[in-house]
């Protein structure tokens, strides 16, 4: 059984979550006006971000957990010292501010505006100067969504090397572009309703994408090929590849809007764990008294943490049981793969 860490930091809904690259901290962001850090092992909080005048919509730390950026309702995306939270640098854009996010090298970072107010959604990716605390206010690409708000940018996310910017849409599209000249290199629609979330694995070979059609999906980086599917009875906001084993990790729930009228247990707001390779939901973990918002893995797959519309973040450290299951058929082919190198062994030392 999972017994969580309890975080409660934020006044209003999480959403977001993220862990830095070695996992010893969490950032969280709500639609309160701070962000919040957390120590990972022990659930303590160590400080907020203040300065936004808004929900803050998405939080991400870049990969020497030296610099922290944030996007805002208030049209504002922000660079933060994540040492100290002094603010560095803002950017102010014409409509709310949904998705942040450094490129891999931490030499770019990338902001998605919403599409309102007259206003196209947009990808906007500046150059980030590791040495300077002001950064150019002129963006190195833009990428325009020109459709109808029907399609509308959701999320968006930077391939392995920075090759690439994946996003997902308001139309269960999911689209591929390149990253140095704006260009739609491939598009596909794997989902009847809302992409919710676009997260990939820690090696960034490949990337799971949630959506309020009740499933989640695992692509192909190449050719968007859907390559798993996994169903459930509830929308889906949030889903995460654990590295440590072959699970995925989904949350979500009935619309927030409809939770008064809804019991827990109806309103499915379980994190729900399934096969990555059998696509078996094999547990669940109840906790939440509404829909979960947003999740996050550990680096190492030791931990996961879960953002609720409660305003709580449960912090669930995996148990021993959890990393010694295994299928039949897994143990049968770990027993036969040790088996076989035993004997390769064995036929060097006759040799």
């Amino acid at each position: 059984m999972l017994r969580p860490l309890m975080l409660k930091g934020h006044e209003r809904p999480l959403t977001q979550l993220k862990f830095n690259r070695e996992g010893d901290l969490i950032f969280s962001s709500a639609k309160d006006h701070h962000v919040s850090v957390w120590y990972s092992a022990n659930g303590e909080r160590l400080g907020t971000y203040e300065g936004h005048h808004g929900s803050i919509w998405s939080v991400d730390v870049d990969n020497t957990t030296n610099r922290l950026a944030t996007a805002g309702a208030d049209f504002e995306g922000k660079l933060w010292e994540a040492k100290d939270g002094k603010l560095l640098h803002t950017w102010v854009f014409e409509a709310p501010v949904k998705i942040c996010e450094f490129s891999p090298d931490n030499s770019k970072l990338l902001f998605l505006t919403d599409h309102t107010m007259g206003k196209m959604g947009t990808i906007f990716v500046y150059e980030h100067d590791y040495t300077k605390s002001e950064q150019s206010a002129t963006p190195i690409l833009k990428i325009e969504n020109e459709d109808d708000v029907s399609k509308r940018f959701v999320v968006a996310s930077w391939s392995y090397g920075g090759k690439y910017i994946f996003t997902g849409h308001a139309n269960g599209e999911i689209s591929k572009f390149d990253a140095q000249t704006g260009n739609l290199v491939k598009n596909v629609r794997p989902f009847t309703e809302p992409v919710t979330d676009l997260q990939f694995s820690q090696d960034r070979s490949h990337f799971i994408a949630s959506s309020r059609d009740k499933s989640s999906c695992i692509f192909d980086l190449e050719d968007l090929k859907v390559i798993k599917r996994y169903s459930s009875e509830t929308p889906i906001n949030s889903a995460v590849i654990t590295p440590a084993k072959d699970f995925i990790i989904m949350g979500g729930g009935q619309d927030a809007r409809s939770v008064t009228t809804t019991s827990m247990a109806e309103g499915m707001f379980d994190a729900m764990i399934y096969h990555k390779i059998f696509e078996d939901m094999i547990g669940r973990v109840k906790g939440h008294f509404g829909p979960i918002n947003c999740l996050a893995i550990h680096p190492e797959g030791t931990c996961y943490a879960s953002g609720g519309e409660d305003g709580y973040i449960r912090l669930h450290h995996f148990p021993k049981n959890y990393f010694d299951f295994y299928y039949d058929v897994e143990k049968t082919a770990m027993a036969e793969s040790k088996q076989q190198q035993e004997g390769e062994v064995s036929e060097e030392i006759t040799n």
